[in-house]
């Protein structure tokens, strides 16, 4: 298992054998209601890049500084740290300090702030937890844990996180997880009505996610949300792309659901087109943006000191915005 050695491993079942005592001790009464956000939690929420310096150094001032784009650009939400993110190379200190610089910045703004609580023991998920609520994180996210496939046991650690806090709980479905698991998840634990689908073809899933739910699990895509505009005819309710372009698929998002599809339809295709001409899941449009810093790297790039060479210099993708979106980004 990647984030639980085998003694890890051992330590994290022992951990999930007493989650009703976790339960009980951890304060939240399960009769809470789990709508305790005052942000509207659908939309567009795109996942945070970590930006970093040339002396490997996370930059506060960028993560800072994607929470105010999203606020410009009229976009639903923002969440730090995932898979996007590159959560696993940040260190506890980055991790809370990173947390803090996006509550501290964000929440008065429009976006509402989702924080990642995973990590390799549930005594630093209960740290990122309490941070969230001290700063004023308006839901938490949580992946599962790394190697774990038996669904008892992902539902009882997903018992566990929640339990942790009155926070909604969005559970990042990933691997084998099951619509029958996630069922199970939201009778169990009554602050987990969200769910980022990335397992198995979340296409053929939300149906009877939804069904089976009344409508109260609100599923939200990942994978870079190349099919939005099926998503939302199927009911999804929220995208996670990379944050490059959220502006852009905000607003497609607000088309479609103000009941102007064909012009969604359109502003989704305008962000497929840029796609062809350049990576949208690297930092490079928000450096073109003026978001981030020139020099930004990612962990990798900033430990090696090499960076990938883009398919675009920064000057040629700040030509192509201007030419075939320049209308229609606000962030």
């Amino acid at each position: 298992m990647e984030h639980f050695g085998t003694a890890g491993r051992r330590g994290f079942l022992r951990v999930l054998g007493g989650s009703a005592a976790a339960l009980s001790f951890s304060g939240f009464s399960v009769s809470s209601a789990a709508e305790t956000s005052r942000k509207k939690l659908a939309g567009v929420f795109p996942i945070g890049f970590s930006p970093f310096t040339e002396q490997d150094k996370l930059d506060l001032d960028g993560l800072a500084a994607q929470v105010r784009f999203c606020n410009r650009g009229g976009v639903h939400g923002f969440v730090w740290p995932q898979l996007a993110s590159a959560w696993s190379t940040l260190s506890d200190k980055e991790r809370m300090d990173g947390t803090e610089a996006i509550l501290s910045v964000g929440k008065g703004g429009r976006s509402a702030l989702v924080i990642g609580v995973q990590a390799p023991d549930m005594a630093a998920i209960t740290r990122y937890v309490r941070q969230a609520e001290k700063f004023g994180a308006d839901a938490i996210i949580c992946l599962p844990p790394s190697g774990i496939s038996d669904e008892k046991t992902l539902l009882d650690f997903y018992r566990q996180v929640g339990g942790l806090s009155g926070l909604p709980l969005f559970a990042q479905a990933t691997g084998s997880m099951s619509v029958d698991l996630l069922i199970d998840m939201f009778h169990a634990i009554p602050t987990f009505r969200y769910v980022k689908d990335e397992a198995g073809e979340p296409l053929k899933r939300i149906g009877d996610l939804r069904r089976r739910t009344d409508d109260q699990l609100r599923v939200f895509s990942g994978m870079g949300v190349q099919t939005m505009i099926t998503e939302m005819e199927s009911g999804f309710s929220g995208h996670c792309p990379y944050t490059n372009l959220a502006d852009v698929y905000a607003a497609a998002y607000d088309l479609w659901h103000g009941g102007r599809k064909r012009e969604a339809f359109d502003m989704f295709g305008r962000i497929q087109a840029i796609g062809s001409m350049m990576p949208t899941n690297t930092m490079d449009i928000l450096i073109a943006r003026g978001v981030l810093k020139p020099g930004t790297r990612s962990r990798s790039a900033a430990a090696t000191g090499k960076r990938a060479t883009p398919l675009l210099s920064i000057e040629e993708i700040q030509g192509a915005l201007k030419t075939y979106l320049g209308p229609y980004l606000k962030g």
